[in-house]
């Protein structure tokens, strides 16, 4: 059958199972929305606010349902755009397409109106990316894309297309989609070697981050870490991956993680990390990140090892293939001295609270947990609103976290948050900002009251930009250079004014009356919560430094 290159898109997008895409018209891109339109019975389209806050979208939509986020955008600043969202995705691995149109062939490398070569944009922060200028390409970098975003570690993979492909006509011929490629061969010696150090540690701890979650392990990595007893520390991209109540979880590890999972990695004779890439926010000193330990490092990326952090062994593969075929391999035991330990730190983890405390972020994020069930979805933004979501929400189950790690995005939350609800439309949706972020993507609010989202924003609101805020008090004697922004918004009427509900709350009780109310609306809201500009994120490594530098108070 001859069809358009606009009509092609379309169907290899039902190829590869697509029903939902995010994105922004644009001229260059008429085409492709006059076809999308033709299609909306079968591919929802949704409007956002600007290209940005649709990459976000298309980023949350594949993290909460394990599908390939799709985004569309036009030429120029409609492509560039995008690029903070395609790094977003690409730091924390995450499979999302972004489907661009370019100018015409003839006008290309003429500085034509909205011309820009987005590929040499996104070369370093896509896995791979197709400049397509004929149209006998369009099929096959298309179908390569979803493939690459798919394979092994996943990612963003960008195709663009000139405007003169979309219109032009070839015979096309449907396919399923393409084979992921083969997972690397997990050495057998490998398994044998790294059974044989668990089975003879005496103080073990696995180190697990976003991984897991990418090759769907949760399960049984959990039936490793029963079997074996070992305790288990989580990056910021892996929490739920073990529930919050398994007392095997010492949560969070690294620069705001806990005093149990930091002090267990530096005293452990054993380290497992799977998954995980020993980031500078995890290994703050490399040279004595877990220095009384072997470590093992299970990546299914070859690249991540020995990249941060020296390690004893290492295993290439994915991570589920991994731990299926060693835990027959592992021995039945426990570690009850090595355990009691742990568990001893656990129980001495505290609260710290400013003089002046009315509302303390542990309270709000009790609260969201308590009211909400376990299909519940958080989103975050970035600051300390983020951590304090990191380490007081009762993380149940994977997928149900979604936040910026790696590259740390203020204004990622409201457009993923708008993904994630797109993605599972009969589950609440929370997305908890601060003010300093919230101010950077508030715009969204427009595409969730358009839709009708019943998403309920939680503003974290210390009228300050927090995190900085808090290094500036730490390390920088109390300057606050452009931190204190003195900014009047009014949250409650910014709210009304898109056509959302908008609350204030100061204490607790003004909270869960608001949340109550918030929870019985069928569309978007958001609740003020007025937070000291004084409360930290407590525990805190400072950059660079060790266990023993962690300020607890």
């Amino acid at each position: 059958m001859r069809m358009t290159g606009s009509q092609i898109v379309a169907e290899v997008l039902l190829e590869q199972g697509v029903d939902t895409a995010f994105g922004y018209p644009g001229g260059t891109a008429l085409n492709i929305y006059d076809e999308l339109y033709k299609y909306s019975d079968r591919i929802r389209h949704v409007l956002t606010a600007d290209e940005q806050g649709a990459a976000h979208a298309a980023d949350g939509y594949a993290r909460s349902t394990g599908k390939t986020g799709v985004v569309f955008s036009t030429s120029g600043p409609g492509a560039t755009n995008l690029v903070t969202g395609l790094a977003t995705a690409f730091m924390d691995s995450i499979p999302v397409v972004a489907i661009t149109v370019n100018v015409p062939d003839f006008l290309i490398g003429r500085d034509a109106f909205q011309e820009i070569c987005i590929t040499g944009v996104t070369m370093p922060i896509t896995k791979h990316n197709y400049f397509v200028n004929n149209i006998d390409d369009l099929e096959e970098a298309l179908r390569e894309a979803f493939k690459i975003a798919n394979s092994g570690r996943k990612g963003p993979v960008l195709v663009d297309i000139t405007k003169d492909v979309t219109a032009a006509v070839k015979e096309f011929v449907p396919q399923p989609p393409l084979e992921l490629k083969p997972l690397p061969i997990i050495d057998k010696e490998d398994i044998i070697a790294i059974s044989k150090m668990i089975n003879a540690a005496e103080k073990p701890v696995a180190y697990v981050g976003g991984g897991v979650i990418a090759s769907k392990a949760c399960a049984t990595l959990k039936e490793l870490i029963e079997k074996a007893d070992i305790p288990v520390v989580n990056t910021l991209m892996a929490a739920g991956v073990i529930s919050y109540d398994n007392e095997l979880n010492l949560g969070m590890i690294g620069m705001h993680g806990s005093v149990a999972a930091n002090r267990a990695v530096d005293q452990a004779d054993l380290v497992i990390a799977l998954g995980a890439r020993f980031s500078d926010r995890v290994a703050l000193n490399p040279e004595k990140f877990a220095r009384r330990a072997k470590i093992v490092q299970v990546d299914i990326d070859r690249s991540e090892i020995n990249k941060n952090v020296i390690i004893e062994k290492c295993c290439v593969g994915d991570i589920r293939d991994f731990l299926t075929k060693i835990i027959p391999m592992v021995d039945d035991k426990k570690h009850l001295e090595w355990h009691e330990r742990v568990i001893g730190w656990k129980s001495k983890e505290r609260i710290v609270k400013s003089p002046e405390c009315k509302l303390h972020p542990k309270e709000i994020m009790t609260v969201l947990s308590d009211m909400t069930d376990d299909n519940t979805i958080f989103v975050t933004d970035v600051g300390q609103h983020q951590m304090w979501a990191a380490q007081y929400l009762k993380h149940k189950r994977p997928m149900k976290f979604i936040t910026s790690g790696g590259l740390g995005t203020m204004g990622f939350g409201y457009g993923a948050a708008i993904g994630a609800q797109m993605g599972h439309p009969k589950d609440r949706v929370i997305h908890i900002t601060g003010d300093g972020s919230f101010h950077m993507n508030l715009n969204e609010a427009c595409t969730a009251v358009s839709n009708n989202l019943p998403i309920i924003t939680v503003i974290l609101n210390n009228r300050v930009l927090g995190m900085v805020y808090q290094w500036q008090t730490i390390f920088y004697g109390e300057r606050y250079s452009n931190t204190c922004p003195e900014r009047k918004t009014d949250f409650v009427k910014v709210a009304e004014g898109f056509g959302a509900k908008g609350f204030r709350a100061s204490n607790i009780e003004e909270f869960k009356e608001a949340f109550n109310k918030a929870l019985g609306e069928s569309g978007p809201v958001w609740i003020d919560c007025e937070i000291n500009r004084d409360e930290r994120v407590i525990p805190m490594i400072p950059g660079g430094k060790t266990v023993e530098d962690m300020i607890i108070d």
